[in-house]
């Protein structure tokens, strides 16, 4: 069973649209067999979260026998499980890092990568909040750099057409990959952020401090945007072209920058023997529909022939670790991963 966690689960799993998912993908993977339960043990990213919980309430559907237990511990938090041997897979909101990849190696942990999904990191504000209607790259770090510590407490000191009212921000704590990516496409270093501010690793707590608060900004992954639009509202960010806002076309085109992002899950080459998470890893691959179910962007079908490729040969290591990720649109993503 998925683990508990976080509020409010994503509207496709009503009744119906369950049994619906279920009976468009029966026939298409295989039932584990298995003498008794077994279990997959999965942490990580909160961003990726929606994704995996997805594919594991499916999943499990169609293969009794299996628990696939899902947390939210952040994607710091998650590796850290994943190379202490305590989890099968790990979900990721960035590249694996090399103090991660060093940490893994003297565990004896080995891991497969496997890129899923695409998605548009997503800066919100109350719907009470009538002019912030976009913002440049700029003025976000003007707003989340160290140097705006205990100074930049205003809305008016981010734009002087803004009002003068108090500004409250809420973000995701220092184990998401979402705080490493944010901060460094926008402040220019990775984990380089002021710290007066509401941080959580679970974003529906993120969705709710934007929600109460008229004078509130923060930021998390679009699929929690995509389930709260009716109590935060997105804002176009003008990266020097003008204000692009976070959608599947802006993600897909290259234009929403630089906060579009490839998301990962990192699978055990130990786990990756057993037949139920082989049976998963397929599973997941292929349902791709569940990706955009859940407010995601899908790869090109190629991509995934590639990482189903790589974990079939059980192909360890990472391609994306220490490369530069920010700005790396999908057609970047699939050089990397070596489609042609």
């Amino acid at each position: 069973m998925v683990a508990n966690g976080v509020a409010g689960k994503l509207s496709r799993f009503t009744l119906l649209g369950l049994f619906g998912a279920v009976a468009a993908t029966l026939a298409t993977v295989p039932a584990v067999l298995s003498q008794g339960a077994t279990t997959i043990r999965i942490d990580g990213s909160s961003t990726v979260f929606p994704i995996t919980e997805a594919m594991a309430e499916d999943f499990q559907a169609q293969n009794r026998g299996v628990n696939v237990t899902v947390g939210i511990s952040g994607t710091g938090g998650g590796f850290e499980k994943f190379c202490n041997g305590e989890t099968d897979i790990s979900n990721a909101s960035r590249p694996i890092k090399q103090s991660e990849i060093d940490k893994c190696r003297a565990a004896g942990i080995e891991f497969i990568e496997l890129p899923v999904a695409y998605d548009a990191l997503t800066v919100v504000v109350n719907p009470r909040n009538t002019w912030a209607s976009s913002l440049t790259v700029e003025e976000l770090k003007k707003i989340w750099e160290p140097a705006a510590q205990g100074k930049i407490t205003n809305w008016n000191q981010i734009r002087s057409s803004f009002p003068d009212a108090p500004l409250k921000l809420f973000g995701p704590g220092t184990d998401s990959g979402t705080f490493d990516y944010f901060t460094e496409a926008v402040v220019g270093e990775a984990q380089s952020s002021r710290a007066d501010f509401t941080a959580s690793e679970d974003d529906n707590v993120l969705v709710q401090g934007v929600s109460r608060d008229p004078n509130a900004l923060g930021y998390f992954g679009f699929a929690y945007y995509e389930e709260n639009r009716d109590r935060v509202k997105s804002v176009p960010i003008d990266n020097g072209d003008g204000p692009v806002a976070p959608t599947r076309a802006s993600v897909e085109d290259g234009t929403y920058q630089p906060l579009s992002r490839p998301l990962f899950i990192y699978v055990s080459k130990e786990a990756a023997e057993r037949s139920e998470v082989q049976s998963f890893i397929s599973f997941y691959l292929e349902s791709t529909d569940l990706v955009a179910e859940v407010g995601y962007v899908p790869l090109p079908g190629e991509a995934y022939t590639v990482a189903q490729d790589n974990f079939d040969n059980r192909k360890v290591g990472s391609v994306f670790a220490g490369r530069e990720t920010v700005g790396v649109r999908i057609p970047d993503l699939l050089r990397l991963e070596g489609v042609q």
